[in-house]
């Protein structure tokens, strides 16, 4: 079974955050890294960000 890969606009409408946030978080360690696709291009296993936002659902639930 092949894993979906989403390009950086999927992966801000699913989260609903901004470029600039995205690459802020990932510079904290807060995000999911990208993949390197190409020499331009990278993008997030979709599992790596169902399982962010899943903990994020339950720090929510937890606070």
């Amino acid at each position: 079974m092949s894993e979906r890969i989403l390009r950086r606009p999927d992966v801000e409408t699913l989260v609903g955050l901004s470029r600039s946030t995205l690459y802020a978080m990932i510079a904290d360690g807060t995000f999911p890294k990208p993949l390197k696709l190409g020499k331009r291009a990278v993008g997030w296993r979709a599992s790596d960000i169902d399982a962010w936002l899943e903990s994020r659902c339950v720090e929510r639930v937890e606070a």
